[in-house]
């Protein structure tokens, strides 16, 4: 067995140790009502159902005239008059009788009596307005857009569980909805563990740095729809951070820290977890970078400690905290987005753990994508996320890649529409 494979024997897959946690992390239940403006990112508590057809009833799709498609089939040379006009919001009141035709513009309610629009492009009006000849085909429905296209009253259209955007909301607002029902915002502890680091805007002093992980950790929380209540910096000692955990687990529904996770002297997360009760639920990750992540859980409460290093906790969150955090939220179950794509080098590594190294997608010399390797590789390098696409994947098993080969892509949510 190789070195590698003794270090990592024992060690989780990330979906394992979020299996692991969500079979004893306790959800959010309580909900409150928001208005629309204030609910994207939010989780929805219920499924939410159309209560009326959308659109309500048969309209143009095209300006045009409205006729009676068969009419028009049987006398292609008709002469229809023109009897009235059709627009969004001011629909024609009467009835066209076969052989008339309604003026009609995008988005009215198709007349009575008329089964079809003619673009004005394709329509002839004699000088004085009265009458129109048509010069194509039509058949029934034609140019119109019939009722319920966009949604069936009773239809669900937002299953429960969603953390809204803006298609969403749009969508809510077009079924007519003011406010909605979603869940009390999941409230997460988040602390960073060192005595060389200082918050930024403080002078370090020599051998200290600035704390990089609660900023990025804490916009990453925020951007999953969760509360961030911040703890500081505690320094390494096994007391005051057994002191943090227990006040962070009375006031947070989960609590996140970052360093000293693995099992030096100085590394206290594990005592810390002891001392408070917290269950252990895994130590180790099978994953470069992030494999000291540990974690526990205490009353339903999951604590996860993630690696120090920068890269390394924005993996382990990525993969293995945010699933879990947004199960408590009541969100729906979604797996990491993996895209094969080609590869465009050589790496090698040991079996026995994955490994993630950030790439940017190029487009190689036959046009197709290609993952290229983003910045230096180590843990620490966090300007190695800037400008990167996202993530390679390079399964357990696998002791390296060639260039040519093609592998999971994981891409930054950042990097999309």
């Amino acid at each position: 067995m190789s070195e590698s494979a003794r270090l990592y024997r024992g060690s989780l897959a990330p979906e394992e140790a979020v299996a692991r946690l969500n079979a004893a992390a306790r959800q959010v239940n309580a909900t409150e009502t928001v208005d629309l403006a204030a609910a994207t990112g939010r989780y929805l508590y219920a499924d939410l159902v159309a209560g009326h057809d959308l659109p309500a009833t048969n309209n143009a799709a095209v300006d045009g005239y409205a006729v009676d498609a068969a009419f028009l089939a049987a006398n292609p040379g008709h002469a229809f008059p023109v009897i009235g006009r059709a627009a969004a919001g001011h629909p024609f009141a009467g009835t066209a009788a076969s052989g008339e035709a309604v003026r009609t513009f995008t988005g009215a309610v198709m007349p009575q009596g008329t089964d079809a629009v003619a673009m004005h492009e394709f329509c002839e009006l004699e000088a004085d307005g009265t009458h129109v000849t048509i010069g194509s085909k039509l058949t029934p429905g034609a140019n119109n857009r019939p009722a319920g296209e966009n949604l069936r009253k009773g239809e669900t259209i937002i299953p429960a569980g969603t953390r809204l955007d803006a298609a969403d909301l749009g969508i809510a607002a077009a079924s007519g909805m003011a406010t909605l029902e979603v869940r009390r915002q999941l409230k997460v502890g988040l602390v960073s563990m060192g005595d060389e680091l200082v918050a930024p805007g403080d002078e370090p002093a020599h051998g200290q740095l600035h704390d990089s992980n609660r900023p990025m950790l804490a916009d990453m929380l925020r951007g999953d729809g969760h509360e961030v209540e911040d703890f500081g910096i505690i320094a390494d000692d096994e007391a005051a951070l057994s002191s943090c955990f227990q006040t962070a687990l009375s006031r947070c529904d989960a609590v996140l820290s970052s360093g000293g996770a693995s099992d030096g002297d100085e590394d206290h997360t594990q005592a810390a977890m002891r001392n408070t009760n917290i269950k252990p639920a895994f130590w180790r990750l099978s994953i470069k970078p992030g494999r000291p992540m540990s974690a526990g859980l205490m009353d339903g409460k999951p604590v996860m400690c993630l690696p120090g290093n920068p890269v390394a906790a924005f993996v382990c969150y990525r993969l293995a905290a945010a699933p879990v955090l947004r199960h408590m939220a009541g969100g729906v179950a979604r797996p990491v987005l993996k895209l094969r794509v080609r590869c465009g080098f050589a790496h090698r590594k040991s079996a026995g753990r994955a490994e993630y190294l950030r790439v940017r997608i190029i487009a190689g010399a036959d046009g197709e994508p290609e993952m290229v390797l983003h910045g230096r590789k180590g843990a620490g390098v966090l300007s190695s996320l800037t400008g990167a696409d996202g993530l390679i994947e390079i399964p357990v098993y696998n002791e390296g890649v060639e260039a040519g080969d093609y592998l999971s892509f994981i891409p930054f949510r950042e990097t999309g529409l």
